[in-house]
């Protein structure tokens, strides 16, 4: 359990910071840049749940999704070792699975497409696809790290994340279901 007594520590105005297994490494580590991008797209996440136009499935929807982000950092921030001294957090593959459920349920009440969508409509559908967007960004991080770091950062989180982008921009599009999405019309203004 996570005991938050004092929030500033001074140990990272050196530019190092500690991973979850808490030995250190520097600020510029691939592995925080792909956590600490994966904090930001939770907070994007945060402001399309500050908006009044999200149903109560989806809401808790995302809830969830805020949730299984914090694991996803938690896995990201603790290298993966033969024989740890304690079990380590990580993202399994029924999350992933979880995420594949949902898109498949709500995608399934959209019109096919014929053409990509551009980033607009209600204000929910609108930050739903920064969201996305900073999730894209957050796998493209952990991508990063994972080839950095071979096998001491897990794959399963850069999974989640490609799932987790492929929702939101489906749950975009959900919530422009009654105003239809705004499609890109590829050479309009030749």
């Amino acid at each position: 359990m996570v005991n938050l007594t004092r929030i500033y520590t001074k140990t990272g105005d050196d530019g190092t910071t500690s991973l979850g297994d808490m030995s250190r490494t520097s600020k510029n580590d691939p592995r925080l840049e792909a956590y600490a991008t994966v904090d930001e797209a939770n907070s994007s996440i945060g402001v399309v749940l500050s908006t009044d136009e999200l149903s109560e499935d989806v809401r808790a929807l995302l809830v969830r999704i805020q949730n299984d982000l914090f694991d996803v950092g938690a896995d990201l921030c603790t290298p993966i070792i033969d024989s740890p001294a304690f079990e380590p957090l990580r993202v399994l593959e029924s999350q992933v699975e979880y995420l594949e459920a949902a898109i498949d349920k709500y995608n399934s009440e959209l019109a096919s497409l014929r053409s990509f969508v551009l980033p607009s409509g209600t204000p929910a559908a609108a930050h739903l696809h920064v969201a996305r967007t900073v999730v894209r960004r957050a796998e493209r991080c952990t991508w990063a790290a994972i080839h950095a770091f071979g096998g001491g950062v897990s794959t399963t989180t850069a999974k989640y994340l490609n799932r987790c982008s492929d929702l939101l921009f489906v749950l975009a599009r959900y919530s422009n279901k009654e105003i239809g999405d705004q499609l890109w019309v590829p050479g309009a203004n030749r």
